[in-house]
């Protein structure tokens, strides 16, 4: 082919910046995960413990979500028939969107086939139906929502990652206009938290709309899985919530929830709404199911909490440098892109343990990193068995180590096998 050249060359530009993908050949095991099987590319099967998914609670391999899933499918078949405007809502997605309005305290919710595309499509239809309106974006905002920001033809302005003095600087300038503020709960690459009660307010006080993607919160923070803003008591004063089926819920599909005027817009007026078939009736049906557990199952977030919190000590007693948070994301900085993928390599080669790397431009040029999230399936062992993998590693490859808490020293020196006395203190 004539053109063939120029993406060739496309991809070489990739592997020259250290930035080409390469995807492993992995299938999840129902009964074992955390544990998967490695398709290895000389067709050898080898068994891995994955680190990094984010299905955060292991909700795809529950069995009451499964059952949901096959029993819909035997009684209405494998898909949708098409978008829900030529072949009619399913009632599956009808109950799945009373579930989430009724999770979130709104009036209404919309599905969408995915949370990339209920932020491309509601953050833009928000914001053209608004006359002469101003987004305000937090810098660090997701992929999604910054193409929902450039897909709209509104004003855009951006504030520093949850700078609030900013913020409230950037809403003044604005004046009287209509003004929407677009922020995540929770960041997936940092795991910082947002200030959402004090956005909440400078919203409230100054007039703006808001608009709040809670994807990495929702199922596993609050009394119900509402998320963050539900931890901190404000839902009723964030104007639109969206959220995936995707990572807490173990599903797949994206959502907003809101007053039933705003999802009645975004319903008729989003073209990404209204062109794509739905999901099929027994995904929605394993949503629901899962939604409707975590809203009830508060020991499954207590567990997840309790893994992630003995995780990060774990590893900040052995001296691994891990971005510190308050959320259940933990961040291990590695900042070279070639180090990073040597890492991840060599822990799924030597020690059987899959971590992607992840470097840019999914996160800036020196802040490369690997991305664990622990799940309520790793135990004390698995999480024994990460620590003392990651100190290999960053033996062999050089990778510098941070200090380790004061009162928790690990000698790297040594040849004998590390313990870490804090999993134990922290199962007791």
């Amino acid at each position: 082919m004539v053109y063939r050249r120029y993406f060739e060359a496309a991809v070489a530009r990739l592997k020259d910046e250290r930035r080409y993908r390469v995807f492993v050949h992995l299938e999840r095991d129902v009964e074992t995960f955390p544990l998967a099987k490695w398709h290895r590319d000389d067709g050898a099967v080898d068994d891995v413990t994955v680190w990094c998914s984010n299905d955060y609670l292991g909700m795809g391999q529950h069995a009451e979500v499964i059952d949901a899933m096959v029993d819909t499918a035997s009684k209405v078949g494998a898909g949708a028939g098409g978008t829900r405007n030529i072949s009619g809502t399913s009632h599956a997605i009808v109950e799945l969107e009373r579930e989430l309005a009724d999770l979130h305290g709104k009036e209404a919710a919309l599905i969408f086939t995915s949370g990339w595309i209920s932020n491309l499509a509601a953050i833009s239809t928000i914001a053209d139906l608004l006359p002469n309106c101003v987004i305000l974006s937090d810098a660090s905002n997701h992929n999604s929502m910054i193409e929902g920001v450039k897909r709209s033809r509104a004003e855009r302005r951006i504030f520093r990652h949850n700078d609030l003095a900013h913020l409230e600087e950037l809403l003044i300038e604005a004046g009287d206009r209509p003004k929407l503020v677009v922020f995540e709960s929770l960041y997936s690459m940092n795991g910082n938290i947002a200030p959402v009660k004090e956005i909440a307010a400078l919203a409230e006080r100054y007039g703006a709309m808001t608009y709040v993607d809670e994807v990495h919160a929702v199922g596993m923070y609050g009394a119900r899985g509402g998320g963050i803003c539900e931890r901190e008591g404000v839902m009723d004063r964030i104007d639109v919530i969206e959220g995936t089926l995707a990572k807490g819920f173990g599903v797949i599909g994206g959502y907003v929830a809101g007053d039933s005027a705003v999802i009645d817009a975004i319903r008729s007026y989003a073209g990404a709404f209204i062109f794509s078939t739905a999901l099929p009736p027994a995904v929605a049906a394993a949503a629901c199911a899962s939604v409707r557990l975590l809203k009830r199952r508060t020991d499954l977030r207590a567990a997840h909490q309790r893994a992630a919190h003995i995780t990060k000590h774990a590893l900040a007693a052995a001296g691994l440098p891990i971005l510190e948070n308050g959320s259940h994301i933990v961040p291990v900085m590695v900042r070279d892109a070639e180090l990073c993928k040597a890492a991840s390599d060599l822990l799924l080669t030597r020690h059987s343990i899959y971590i992607q790397p992840i470097n840019y431009p999914t996160v800036a040029k020196g802040s490369e990193r690997l991305r664990i999230t622990p799940t309520p399936r790793h135990t004390h062992e698995h999480i024994a068995q990460l620590v003392e993998a990651m100190v290999d590693v960053w033996h062999t490859l050089g990778i510098a180590f941070a200090e380790p808490p004061a009162h928790l020293h690990v000698d790297h020196k040594s040849d004998e096998r590390c313990t870490y006395p804090e999993i134990k203190l922290a199962a007791q």
